[in-house]
């Protein structure tokens, strides 16, 4: 079961530059639930749940990002269980399609 679950919101250049991959790759190295997206505002959204130190380390360096991405600004919330059923059936991380 997960400590901690927390939607977070990154804008900036994060488009177009492999944010959803490096997400993916990072959260499932740390061994985080969860799920990313792009926005049509040009923004990316992502789900980590975890235990509490994982994921506040997951989300400082979605702060970096990617070599290539320019993170302008983070926001994050709690965020209930319910948001983990987005993901694709079988996974413990998914990219799921921009919305």
């Amino acid at each position: 079961m997960s400590n901690t679950i927390l939607r977070v919101t990154i804008g900036g250049r994060v488009q177009g530059v492999g944010y959803r991959a490096w997400v993916e790759y990072e959260a499932m190295l740390r061994g985080l639930e969860g799920w990313v997206r792009n926005r049509r505002d040009g923004s990316v959204e992502a789900v980590f749940a975890g235990p509490d130190d994982v994921v506040t380390d997951m989300v400082s360096s979605c702060q970096r990002g990617p070599v290539s991405a320019r993170v302008d600004r983070l926001v994050h919330e709690a965020a209930g269980p319910d948001v983990l059923r987005l993901r694709h059936p079988g996974e413990e991380f998914s990219v799921l399609p921009t919305i």
